[in-house]
């Protein structure tokens, strides 16, 4: 379970029933090992996914790898391309992800808890992800390569029921707002931009309710759990959300010199047709400087 999955999908892989599979699962669950990531309603199919408990699975993998595979250890933001990029390469790596943040995912970076991390932390000097490297890293060799760029804005129930058009009507007293993690670049941007305006967090409902990635923020405002988060447009396109496009950011892959040569089937993967076909097909994915690397 090194991605979210459905108990008709590991029923599937297993090849049991799904109600051999969905025994195990609820006492995984119970024992605090595996946990829902995410509720997909298409049409009148309600589809639950889930996913190992991300510490308990990478410290498993590294100290005791389930495969003969190379593993690659990601921590950082969470990102739709990069769950493609994992189904691709899983032939050859097992790309495991523990989605944390953007500056949680350095910090792990910094003290060797995973072999590359992701970013998208917007300096207020308006540069991406190139201070806080410096910061973080001023006695070692890092690199740093473009993944993409992406847009993100405000993720709406569909038809908009709330007639919001901008970042504070957020703070209306009748809207329900879902937040991302402390340290993510899309909560560092959106408390930024709050100090901006001026507007108290206590003013905005849900304010301290967190999730790590744009699906789960996208998958409480489809099932009507909340009216609004902030994230990606390529998430609110896949739970059929409405958007309000607010900035495009860069999102980097950021990893230590000495580590590119067990990276080189990711940072090569960057370089395809393949790889800007999938890309063209998340919406607000722009890959154009896709595969460039940043000079620090």
């Amino acid at each position: 379970m090194t991605s979210p999955a459905t108990l008709t999908h590991l029923a599937r892989t297993l090849h049991q029933s799904p109600a051999w599979v969905r025994h195990h699962v609820l006492a995984l669950q119970a024992a605090d090992l595996i946990e829902i990531a995410e509720i997909r309603r298409t049409g009148r199919v309600t589809e639950k996914f889930y996913r190992a408990k991300a510490d308990a699975l990478l410290l498993q993998e590294m100290v005791l790898p389930g495969s003969k595979k190379p593993a690659i250890l990601f921590s950082g933001s969470h990102d739709l391309a990069l769950e493609g990029i994992a189904e691709q390469l899983a032939k050859h790596v097992t790309l495991l992800s523990l989605p944390v943040g953007s500056l949680d995912g350095l910090v792990n970076l910094r003290q060797g808890l995973c072999q590359i991390s992701g970013a998208h932390l917007l300096d207020e000097s308006g540069e991406y992800n190139t201070p806080f490297v410096h910061h973080l890293f001023p006695d070692r060799e890092v690199e740093l390569f473009t993944l993409a760029h992406r847009t993100q804005g405000l993720m709406l129930r569909a038809g908009n029921p709330k007639a919001m058009r901008g970042i504070t009507d957020i703070a209306r007293s009748n809207v329900r707002f879902v937040n991302r993690n402390a340290g993510s670049g899309t909560r560092l941007w959106l408390d930024m931009e709050l100090h901006r305006l001026k507007i108290p967090p206590e003013n905005i409902t849900g304010y301290g309710k967190a999730v790590k990635t744009h699906t789960e923020a996208a998958s409480l405002v489809a099932l009507n759990k909340a009216d609004v988060s902030l994230g990606l447009q390529a998430a609110a396109h896949q739970h059929g959300l409405d958007f309000i496009p607010l900035f495009e950011e860069r999102y980097d892959l950021v990893l230590p010199r000495e580590n590119e040569g067990k990276l080189s089937p990711l940072l090569d993967y960057l370089q395809t047709a393949a790889f800007r076909i999938e890309l063209n097909a998340l919406t607000g994915y722009n890959p154009t400087h896709s595969g460039e690397q940043i000079l620090l």
